[in-house]
């Protein structure tokens, strides 16, 4: 998997969300099937969502768990210029989570005009390295702590929950509503925790797959409510791709600001 699929990068991951210039994403052929059946899934970084047009997604931190707790590995991994791919034997009955989680630490500051950043692309962070390359009274020093989150389920047979459990780190995503029992006609719910709890007035994105066939994007903009809840109507059967961010002063040092960031598609059937 190592050598067919390179790490994210921490730079982009701790940029802004109005700063990214694309989107990434992971889409499962099916996400409702019988055990036994097989799922392949396509991840790339695109301009719009599920529209394979700029580099596939670097899956390396890449991680699926099984309806019963445990980490299951990919099968035939691949990267191609524009996508990677694997596929997905569904062996037990239940919801599988497949989650791409990035964590770090990246240093911005003014060095006579021009910006500089640490570490450079590729280089985790290191408090050693930190302290050597990153200067005490660097000008407009902006040390940011990064946690972002990829995912998307898929479920054989009756949905089941152990899978998807939080972590408490970072934001999640928890169902009210089955992440797999999405219908059009019928809202579904969701909630956002913020390190475990419940994450109020966040901000959330949703954008159905077709973009390229549209004039508009057609984006629907949503908001959480004091419990971290948020309802969406569904307009159309097909994937969506959902995608929130949170910027606080929660981090851990050296850095003074944190984005926790949540990214994942889903897909709603025809009832």
């Amino acid at each position: 998997m190592k050598n067919l699929i390179k790490p994210l990068v921490l730079a982009a991951a701790c940029l802004p969300l109005t700063a990214l210039a694309h989107k990434q994403w992971i889409a499962p052929s099916k996400t409702v099937l019988n055990v036994d059946g097989w799922v392949t899934f396509d991840a790339a970084s695109s301009t719009d969502p599920f529209v394979r047009d700029h580099n596939a997604a670097r899956l390396d931190n890449l991680v699926i768990t099984a309806p019963d707790g445990s980490t299951v590995p990919p099968e035939n991994p691949s990267a191609g210029k524009l996508r990677a791919s694997f596929d997905l034997q569904l062996k037990q009955p239940g919801t599988y989570k497949i989650a791409v989680v990035n964590t770090g630490i990246a240093a911005s500051w003014d060095d006579n005009g021009q910006t500089k950043r640490w570490p450079p692309r590729g280089t985790p962070f290191t408090p050693e390295g930190f302290a050597q390359e990153v200067p005490k009274k660097a000008k407009d020093l902006k040390v940011t702590q990064s946690i972002g989150r990829l995912e998307t389920f898929v479920t054989a047979g009756k949905p089941s929950d152990t899978a998807l459990k939080p972590t408490g780190k970072g934001l999640e995503l928890v169902p009210v509503t089955g992440f797999n029992d999405l219908y059009t006609g019928e809202p579904a719910t969701f909630q956002f925790l913020l390190d475990g709890k419940p994450a109020a007035d966040v901000e959330v994105e949703v954008i159905a797959d077709g973009t390229r066939y549209r004039n508009e994007v057609g984006e629907i903009e949503l908001k959480t409510g004091k419990d971290g809840r948020f309802t969406i109507e569904w307009p159309q059967p097909g994937l969506y791709w959902l995608s929130a961010s949170v910027q606080d002063k929660k981090a851990d040092e050296p850095a003074t600001e944190r984005r926790s960031s949540y990214t994942a598609s889903f897909e709603v059937l025809s009832p």
